[in-house]
């Protein structure tokens, strides 16, 4: 198996990507960490099914929180994931599309793909008034909130704009949201891998990456 026989490769972003669960670091700013950050892991464990409600629950409880913070968590809190930066290149180097698909935001998803060069991206987008978070999400035309669904058609929409199949994509993920994109890969001769995952995730994913950085997965291509 060669990384040139691969077209694409979608990532997810916090605990992915980064080392970080963004909105749980926005919530420590806010005082609300515990509660969110609760919410948080029963949702990528997938004790929690509806993505959407959490979202929208978690994302209530920053209400009023400054616009500030969002730059503040971007450049004290967050990095990269070790080997991730390593891997992205290599993929980038074999030709392969790289996608970023986040249940995340896009303040840190944006500054994440361009960083990396990652040229498509999905995400959510937080409502701003008056430098403060409304707590609430802003609608975009592809729909209300990227969750494990929309991450799935955001990856076979691009392969179908790359005139490719998803038996030519890897998709990349760590909770219980990113295994419909994952299982959406496997399912057609593609690649799913789990990265530091969450136990459901882990026992779902073709490749899991247990110990080490992203770029282990260069070692299972020849």
């Amino acid at each position: 198996m060669q990384l040139t026989d691969y077209r694409l490769i979608a990532f997810d972003m916090d605990s992915t990507l980064i080392n970080i669960e963004c909105i749980d670091e926005l919530a420590d700013v806010a005082g609300c960490r515990a509660e969110v950050a609760a919410i948080t892991a029963a949702t990528m464990r997938g004790e929690i099914a509806d993505f959407k409600d959490s979202l929208r629950r978690r994302v209530g409880l920053l209400k009023g929180l400054s616009e500030a913070a969002l730059a503040q968590v971007f450049a004290q809190r967050l990095r990269l994931n070790p080997g991730a930066r390593e891997l992205v290149q290599a993929c980038h180097s074999a030709g392969l599309t790289t996608v970023l698909v986040s249940g995340g935001f896009s303040y840190f998803a944006d500054n994440v793909a361009a960083d990396l060069g990652i040229t498509h991206i999905r995400s959510n987008v937080l409502q701003i008034q008056q430098g403060l978070l409304t707590g609430l999400l802003v609608d975009q035309p592809w729909g209300d909130i990227c969750d494990g669904a929309e991450k799935r058609r955001m990856v076979l929409q691009t392969c179908q704009q790359l005139g490719i199949g998803p038996a030519q994509a890897i998709a990349v993920g760590d909770g219980a949201n990113d295994l419909p994109m994952m299982e959406a890969c496997a399912a057609a001769g593609g690649l799913s891998v789990a990265y530091h995952a969450k136990p459901a995730v882990r026992e779902r994913a073709m490749i899991a990456i247990e110990t080490g950085g992203l770029d282990r997965l260069l070692d299972w291509f020849t």
